[in-house]
């Protein structure tokens, strides 16, 4: 981060970092420090506390402009972007003394308002407060602690003011406390309560809105009034919206409960596309947030989007895809204008509008509504005639909204907000956040953890009786504490007091009860600090104050994260952070994502009796059939009548769960839930083809030119062998003759074929002892820069299939490069087939099934773990075993050679061998070779045989000391600067 600049490297690349350019770049990652009143401010000590910027700092630079905006009469919207984590939440609303923009906002805006009424300003302002979020594309009023509207608030179009949710509670609000009191209500009412499932909270999408409203006089006497509407947005994690942006089977999958990221992507990218001039359709009808954001992207609205990127090198990719999401986001332009009308012109158009909106309800000739700023391309034919269905409605709820706007423009500010006032006494008293606080120190209590740190904590329920029942609300008798949500039974669990303080136990037989990631069977004494789980999605912490105060170690804080963690090491999963690579860390955030995502899948199952279960696996790309990559979590599929299984990628699991939410959600509600076939994230398709196993073959003895024969293993995706496979590699020439042991091909360095032709054959004969329930069975492999699969026939009906397949595959120019593949690399040789359609399908019962198989209450569901029952480098080790013992053999035939050389020299009493010869000697590929070189040899005569006396009186049994040799004249370089090199012996 440097001044506006913002750069970003991927740690395993070499490629130069990519470079943004924005109105400011900020650095919170590091460098602060905590002060005594537990505000954030920069560290001076730290490298990077110079560049630091806390929240006054966001605020001065982006809120204020927001205020100001306000304060002219202009509507602004203020979004946050970025992956779950990455500080958005912190920006917009921040935690404690650390306010974020919001609140920062509100509080300036009193402020300045009672500065003005302080001076003696006579202008009346009006400020009301909304919280909704968009949660599987259902708008939740966050202030309606009872909805009346089942299923969300309808949105809707206004001719003039644009898309608007029908029924939103839009309170008055006469100071900062009282905003504060409202947006305490509204984060608790989040989707962790509404829905009761903790795991989905992400998902959402809040809104705060806030409008501002300046009533004065002009010049004429006419009552003025400046509006400004500013909506402060916290849209949820973004690397969900890669999945919904997808294609095919993902798109199938995700896009009816994930579209609105994707949408509002497709808004900005369309708009940018307008300011640039060109003619584009923007999709605002495509997602009910990019409806309410309208106005804010394309209309009369300032707009600041803050992107929110993490620094970790794992979420490279993630911030990578912010970044452009924002500089593309940056390219759009506004155009805002001061709402600044005369009241009673206001009060006459809606007047006007209602008379015309009568007229058209009684006539029944009703058209399709539509802003002044719209074309008719902007809807499609069959968008056109789904409107025209509800125009019933939508003109009554527009009758009934001028109507009310009217009166509310008639009454004077004080009275609206005593009219709130009374309301809210009138109702069930709300504790304050103080006087919660307060009763947290000093009783027991359960509060929740949530994946979002933001709303961990925001649901408590304090255990002040001597008895506590935990069920959900379908029971015959009241529970104590009521929990809705996949596997949350009637009677689920009984917190009590015993002899040594609270005890925690099963409500009934059979549900799922964690405590610190171990299953609860029977009464279970409660500590301060212990990790709770309630089925598959309710998480809890249990607190008792009095018993942290007894002991002057300091308790850990308690996360969502580390709460994962304990139920995965519980379920034998390597959970450590030491001395881990980055590709672990992925493994590790994969799996924490996946292990309750996967509990909650069951769940569902479990309660719509899907007959699916989903088991969690950690698979190594050898296991997927790939050469290379990094290990990942995949889930299996079984079917618990038919015992069909299939293999999902992590993304395809999580797009199909978000459908199961939504299904699970409707069928709590009492809504049609079920889905057709095509549809439903449970089916899959029996004929599809599966992944049986694969086998690893090494191409190391090629690279020597020596051939492979060998029977292998084949592996599933547990690691497990399922079968064993007959192949053959085997060097021939060009022509494809084979290469036998007796041609003896074999090359003593790999380097040395480089430039040379290399022509070898693949040879899949048949597979033994594969699964019987498979059919159609063929065997596929890539070589080298093949991009499509080598293949075999199919076979069917058989689990021993004779393929017979060959392949020949010639390289005319062996580089340097093919060499090195052919030395360090292998193929993976993938055994596919189909499953066999069930003979008998036997009725079972989802429930009674899962518990039948696993009596593992609450454990992960996982068909393997980090531990290996094949090793997949067996064959490697096997390839180099051969590699040596035909090393041995060539180097004991030389041996001989040369052995046979010395018996041979000193029968026929020779004292010099050429070079020539014994380099040719060495070179011998065969014995025949070798002799046909000894007999040559023999021929030869010694240089000087027949006239060196002195060399024939020497003898071995000669006991006269022998004179010595008179030294040579020439040099050293001389003598070896020759043709022909003579060796004494």
């Amino acid at each position: 981060m440097d001044g506006g600049q913002t750069c970003i490297t991927d740690p395993s690349a070499t490629e130069e970092p990519k470079k943004f350019s924005f109105d400011y770049s900020y650095w919170s990652h590091d460098g602060s420090k905590e002060g005594p009143d537990g505000y954030y401010g920069a560290d001076k000590s730290h490298p990077n506390g110079k560049k630091f910027c806390d929240q006054k700092t966001v605020f001065n630079d982006l809120g204020v402009g927001v205020l100001k905006n306000a304060w002219e009469g202009y509507n602004s919207t203020l979004f946050a972007y970025g992956q779950t984590g990455s500080g958005k939440s912190w920006s917009i609303v921040g935690y404690g003394v650390n306010k974020g923009v919001v609140p920062q906002f509100c509080e300036q805006m009193f402020v300045g308002i009672d500065e003005k009424k302080a001076g003696g300003d006579t202008t009346e302002y009006e400020v009301t407060f909304s919280m909704l979020e968009i949660y599987n594309e259902q708008v939740r009023d966050l202030l309606d602690t009872k909805p009346k509207q089942k299923g969300g608030l309808k949105v809707r179009q206004h001719p003039k003011k644009g898309f608007y949710a029908d029924g939103l509670i839009v309170t008055p609000v006469g100071s900062y406390a009282e905003i504060e009191q409202k947006m305490d209500e509204g984060t608790m009412n989040r989707t962790v309560a509404a829905t009761n499932m903790n795991a989905t909270s992400s998902r959402a999408h809040t809104i705060v809105g806030i409008t501002f409203v300046q009533k004065s006089k002009n010049a004429a006497g006419e009552e003025m009034a400046k509006t400004a509407v500013i909506n402060l947005v916290d849209l949820a994690g973004s690397e969900r919206a890669d999945s919904t942006g997808a294609t095919g089977d993902r798109l199938k999958e995700g896009a009816a409960i994930n579209q609105s990221l994707s949408c509002l992507g497709n808004c900005i990218a369309a708009l940018a596309d307008q300011s640039s001039g060109k003619r584009v359709r923007v999709p605002f009808r495509d997602s009910v947030l990019t409806k309410l954001l309208k106005n804010a992207l394309g209309g009369n609205s300032k707009t600041i989007m803050i992107a929110a990127i993490s620094p970790a090198d794992i979420n490279y990719e993630e911030s990578l895809s912010t970044l452009r999401y924002a500089d593309r986001a940056k390219q759009i332009k506004t155009t805002a204008t001061v709402n600044e009308d005369p009241t009673a012109a206001l009060i006459r158009e809606l007047q006007e509008e209602n008379e015309r909106l009568k007229k058209m309800m009684e006539s029944g000739n009703m058209t399709v509504i539509k802003g002044d700023d719209e074309d008719d391309d902007d809807m499609s034919e069959e968008e056109r005639a789904s409107l025209k269905e509800e125009l019933s409605q939508e003109y009554e709820s527009l009758l009934a909204k001028n109507q009310l706007e009217m009166e509310e423009m008639k009454k004077n500010f004080e009275e609206k907000l005593a009219a709130a006032r009374t309301v809210q006494e009138s109702g069930e008293p709300h504790p304050s956040h103080t006087e919660v606080n307060e009763k947290r120190n000093s009783v027991a209590h359960l509060y929740n953890l949530n994946m979002d740190p933001m709303l961990t904590g925001r649901i408590i329920f304090f255990i002040d009786t001597p008895e506590k029942t935990v069920g959900n609300p379908k029971g015959t008798g009241p529970n104590d504490i009521t929990l809705v949500g996949p596997s949350i039974a009637e009677r689920h669990a009984i917190i009590s007091i015993d002899s040594g303080g609270y005890v925690i136990e099963a409500g009934c037989a059979n549900v799922r009860l964690l405590r610190n990631g171990k299953a609860v069977t029977a009464k279970t004494q409660l500590h301060h600090n212990d990790r709770l789980l309630f089925g598959t999605t309710q998480y809890f912490v249990y607190a008792n104050p009095r018993e942290a105060q007894l002991t002057s170690t300091p308790f850990p804080e308690v996360t969502f994260e580390m709460a994962q963690e304990e139920i995965a090491k519980k379920s034998g999963f390597d959970m450590s952070s030491e001395n881990k690579s980055k590709e672990d860390a992925l493994l590790k955030d994969d799996m924490l994502e996946l292990i309750p995502a996967i509990e909650e899948a069951n769940s569902i199952s479990e309660e719509l009796d899907k007959k699916m279960k989903f088991e969690l696996m950690v698979v190594s790309p050898e296991a997927r059939g790939e050469i290379h990559g990094r290990t990942e979590v995949m889930v299996r599929v079984v079917h618990l009548e038919t015992k069909h299984e299939w293999i999902w990628t992590r993304q395809k699991f999580l797009n199909r769960k978000y459908i199961m939410q939504e299904m699970y959600q409707n069928y709590q509600e009492g809504d049609e839930w079920d889905l057709p076939k095509e549809k439903d994230p449970f089916d899959e398709d029996l004929s599809a083809e599966f992944h049986i196993g694969s086998v690893k073959v090494w191409l190391q003895s090629l690279a020597f030119s020596i051939e492979t024969k060998e029977q292998l293993e084949i592996t599933d995706f547990k690691g497990t062998e399922v079968g064993l496979l007959n192949t053959e590699i085997i060097p021939c020439n060009k022509k494809g003759k084979e290469y036998t042991e007796a041609d003896d091909v074999f090359v003593e360095k790999p380097e040395d074929q480089i430039g040379k032709e290399i022509h070898f054959v693949v040879k899949i004969t048949s597979a033994r002892g594969l699964p019987n329930r498979f059919t159609d069975l063929y065997a596929k492999f890539l070589v080298y820069t093949d991009d499509k699969y080598n293949e075999t026939k199919k076979i069917p009906n058989t689990c021993n299939p004779d393929w017979n397949f060959k392949k020949q595959f010639d390289f005319p120019n062996a580089t340097e490069k093919l060499i090195e593949y052919l030395k360090d690399s292998a193929i993976m040789i993938q055994i596919w087939g189909k499953q066999k359609p069930p003979q008998k399908k036997k009725t079972v019962n989802t429930k009674t099934a899962m518990l039948t198989e696993a009596l593992t209450k609450g454990h992960v569901s996982a068909t393997n773990t980090n531990t290996k029952s094949h090793d997949p480098d067996k064959v490697k080790y096997m390839m180099q075993v051969a590699l040596l013992q035909k090393r041995q053999q060539q180097t004991e035939a030389k041996l001989q050679y040369f052995k046979d050389l010395i018996a041979l020299l000193e029968e026929n009493d020779k004292k010099r061998v050429k070079s020539s010869v014994l380099k040719e000697l060495y070179h011998a590929k065969s014995a025949d070779e070798a002799n046909k070189c000894l007999k040559l040899l023999v021929k030869d005569k010694d240089k000087g045989d027949d006239n060196d006396d002195s060399s024939d009186s020497d003898s071995d049994d000669d006991d006269t000391p022998r004179k010595p040799r008179k030294k040579s004249s020439k040099s050293s370089a001389e003598r070896q600067s020759g043709t022909s090199v003579c060796v004494l012996l």
